[in-house]
Formats: C-alpha cells, structure tokens, sequence
C-alpha cells in the first residue's frame, strides 16, 4: 500500500503530473495540505484521468490519514537522510514531499520513520521525484512483472511498435 502525501503543492500540472504517476505505478491515494491548489485549476495534465480510480483529498495533518502500520517516509534533500538507492521500502508506506518552493516542515520530519532522498545534482522538480520515488518502489518489488503483458496492457491505440530480433556482432 503506498499513499503519496503533498505538502502545499502550488502547481495545477505538478498535481495533475502526480496524479498520472499515482496511476502509471499504483498508488492508493494521494493526500494533500494546504489551501494553493484548491486556488488553481484541477488535473490540467492528468490526461490519464487518474484521478478518477485514485482519490485526492485534502487533509490537515497526514499522519491522521495513515492507517494503524503504516511508515511515514519523508521524501527530500535534506541532511542525514538516506540516498534512495540505498532505501527499501515499507510494504505500507505515507511518502511526503515537500512543495515547489519550500521544504517538508521540520516535525514531520522529526516524526518520519525514515527520510530519503534522491541523489541528483541540484533539486527536481515535485512531480518527477514522485515518479521517481514510485519507479524505485516498484523495481524493488518482488511483484513486478517482467515479462511483455505489461506493455500490452499499457500501451494506448497509438503505440503498435515491436522489437525486431536483434542481432549483436560478438566483439
């Protein structure tokens, strides 16, 4: 189980672009605080409709939100945090992020059971450390499928491409 907690978010196609993520990786919910999105234009990028099976819901304090077992990862540069590689994952796990222009507030971090990061030259932008963070979750799982029903299944109408067999010269 993996919820995905925002803090504050400002940006319409930052929300819309986790939504879509949430989707792609399976997500259960995604919580947000704050009162800037609520200001902004909804799902701009979730052209996925994501948010139609993965409900967003605004909250005061995500730690209410958690079920009883649940961890509490925060999610950004901060010192003394793990590097994600490094990382693994709760099987229920809340993963916070900080918003576009500021950081995850300092008690919840102090509440986290764990703090991670991405280890990146500079600082990414909100929706993509979500993908990344969910990409990571999942390949690190043991229940990922790895063989090609997967992109059969998501795929849309418009992608048909197949591998030819491929032959490499021995070197």
């Amino acid at each position: 189980m993996a919820f995905i907690g925002l803090c504050n978010p400002k940006s319409p196609s930052n929300v819309g672009a986790i939504m879509r993520a949430a989707g792609c990786y399976q997500a259960d919910q995604v919580y947000y605080t704050g009162a800037r999105f609520d200001r902004a234009e909804r799902y701009r990028t979730d052209t996925k409709k994501a948010h139609q099976t993965v409900p967003l819901k605004q909250v005061v304090d995500f730690t209410e939100s958690m079920p009883s077992g649940m961890k509490l990862v925060c999610v950004e540069l901060v010192e003394g945090a793990m590097a994600l590689p490094e990382f693994e994952h709760p099987k229920q796990a809340m993963y916070v992020f900080g918003p576009e222009d500021a950081s995850i507030p300092q008690h919840l971090v102090d509440l986290a059971d764990h703090v991670v990061y991405v280890p990146t030259i500079g600082c990414m932008n909100l929706a993509a450390s979500v993908n990344v963070l969910l990409y990571d979750r999942l390949a690190k799982s043991d229940g990922r499928k790895q063989d090609g029903s997967i992109v059969l299944s998501s795929r849309d109408v418009n992608n048909r491409l197949k591998v030819k067999t491929i032959v490499r010269a021995k070197v």
